[in-house]
């Protein structure tokens, strides 16, 4: 077998063999384990031109000690990963949690208990709402009560056990704190069965507590509010106005949940969304010196990050002495739009954020480009990172102060503004005929997009829309809290 000498740049390779009755492309495979070119890189000189892969080798006159030349260049050396990978089946069971099922652990039912997981599910989709938690300790002792600094280590344990369990989490220590701070939870028959309960008013207790404790972490201090209030809190505008008289008046206050009443003329949760806001009232009349009939009506001044919506599908009904429920069937959207809740001064803020948000969608769908040419998401990259410097500008009040209406905080120091937009994450539903009675499942939106059906200790992935047909008109899983998650704006 003869040998020819190869030069490589500046390296010469002597006494290389060469097979002759092989094609070309076996000689380059020797040259790449010599030099690291790729063979589809490779360019050798040799009489008549380059060497191909298919040539005959014999027919090229090749003599013993020839040198050859070759063009390439080598492949680079591949480098050891900065972090060794660690795959999710080789971490410990408790450690595998979301990484190995997709999604978040179920929760076991420990005796009519579905009331308080299905809140616990929705609560725990709330990713500002676990880094708080995270953040909690023992210096909550010094500003709370001890049933409720407890109740909120008890959420904030649950959250993580929930966060790195790959099997249903039997929350027995939360359960127990739950019922010590809030007795009604503990309730029995006569036969010693631990009652249903309504999870609105679970869902509403555990709120205030997290809302006693939870701070914000944000670094700017004109960001006072409690963390709660910031993510959940919707800040109203009360009118109220004499029926009988000129007498008016207006307040102010914050809510963490807004109400869907329901009645003949409601199909919609829009429709239900006004008659909540607008009310009747008796109460006396100054002016008059007497009882009188007051019209109410709200507007909302200030949205949070995450709207909370309760359909009232639940009324006292004196003839069974229990809590009887509404069937009719209330549609909700995948995406709600609240400006027509707003106050006038409020809409006039949010007309630039939602000039930037909806050209960023049209960006993002291809319908138009940006001022940069670009569409898709590299568009809205672009449009998001074009002129932070004004953003800057846009945000700051009159009197220094870098909040607005439409700001909010995320919990991390970092502004977000809001649009009066909103995406649906979660759904908090009743089967049943009473709220004292039934099953109560929640269904969560998870971050990778997917919707799980927490059953209890039962997850199940469902189709986006199997959710929206959770609208009642039957036996059925019926919507009774919904969870909307503000739509991100573009910095101006």
């Amino acid at each position: 077998m003869p040998t020819v000498s190869v030069k490589w740049q500046k390296e010469v390779f002597s006494a290389v063999e060469i097979d002759l009755d092989q094609p070309g492309y076996v000689f380059k495979c020797q040259l790449y384990d010599l030099t690291g070119v790729h063979p589809e890189r490779q360019k050798i000189m040799v009489k008549g031109g380059l060497l191909k892969d298919d040539a005959d080798l014999h027919k090229l006159g090749l003599k013993e000690g020839q040198r050859l030349m070759l063009i390439g260049t080598a492949d680079a050396i591949p480098q050891a990963p900065a972090e060794v990978p660690v795959f999710a089946e080789d971490l410990p069971e408790k450690e595998q949690g979301a990484a190995v099922l997709g999604h978040t652990a179920g929760l076991v039912n420990l005796g009519n208990t579905c009331y308080m997981n299905s809140t616990v599910q929705c609560l725990h989709s709330v990713p500002e709402l676990r880094d708080a938690l995270r953040g909690y300790s023992a210096a909550g002792a010094n500003i709370l009560d001890p049933l409720s600094h407890t109740l909120t280590v008890a959420t904030r344990d649950l959250f993580n056990e929930l966060d790195n369990s790959a099997r249903p989490v039997a929350p027995y220590r939360f359960l127990t704190v739950l019922r010590d701070k809030y007795p009604q939870f503990g309730q029995q028959t006569n036969q010693g069965v631990y009652m249903q309960q309504d999870a609105e008013e679970c869902w509403t207790q555990l709120i205030y507590v997290l809302s006693q404790g939870l701070k914000s972490s944000s670094i700017n201090k004109q960001l006072s509010a409690p963390l709660v209030q910031e993510l959940f809190g919707v800040e109203l505008q009360n009118t109220l106005k004499c029926a009988e008289s000129s007498e008016a008046s207006s307040e102010n206050e914050t809510v963490f949940s807004l109400k869907c009443h329901i009645s003949q003329e409601v199909n919609h949760l829009h429709d239900g969304l006004k008659h909540g806001l607008k009310g009747e009232l008796e109460k006396t009349s100054p002016l008059l010196g007497r009882s009188a009939l007051f019209i109410k009506e709200s507007h909302i001044q200030k949205l949070p990050q995450y709207l909370t919506i309760q359909f009232v599908r639940f009324f006292w009904k004196r003839e069974s002495n229990q809590k009887a429920k509404i069937l009719r069937k209330v549609g909700y959207p995948l995406v709600l739009d609240v400006l027509d809740f707003c106050t006038e001064e409020l809409k006039e803020k949010l007309v630039e954020p939602r000039r930037r948000q909806f050209a960023a969608e049209e960006v993002k769908a291809g319908l138009k480009k940006d001022e940069k040419g670009k569409v898709g998401a590299e568009g809205v990259k672009s449009l998001e990172t074009s002129t932070l410097s004004e953003r800057k500008e846009h945000d700051m009040d009159t009197d220094g102060s870098a909040t607005s209406s439409t700001t909010k905080s995320d919990g991390s120091g970092a502004a977000t503004e809001v649009s009066g937009i909103y995406d649906l994450v979660a759904v908090l539903t009743h089967k049943g005929r009473s709220a004292d009675s039934g099953h109560y499942v929640s269904w969560v939106k998870q971050d990778n997009g997917k919707w799980i059906e927490f059953d209890d200790d039962q997850p199940t992935v469902q189709r986006e829309e199997s959710i929206t047909n959770l609208s009642g008109g039957g036996d059925w899983h019926m919507a009774y809290i919904c969870l909307y998650k503000a739509r991100a704006v573009p910095p101006a």
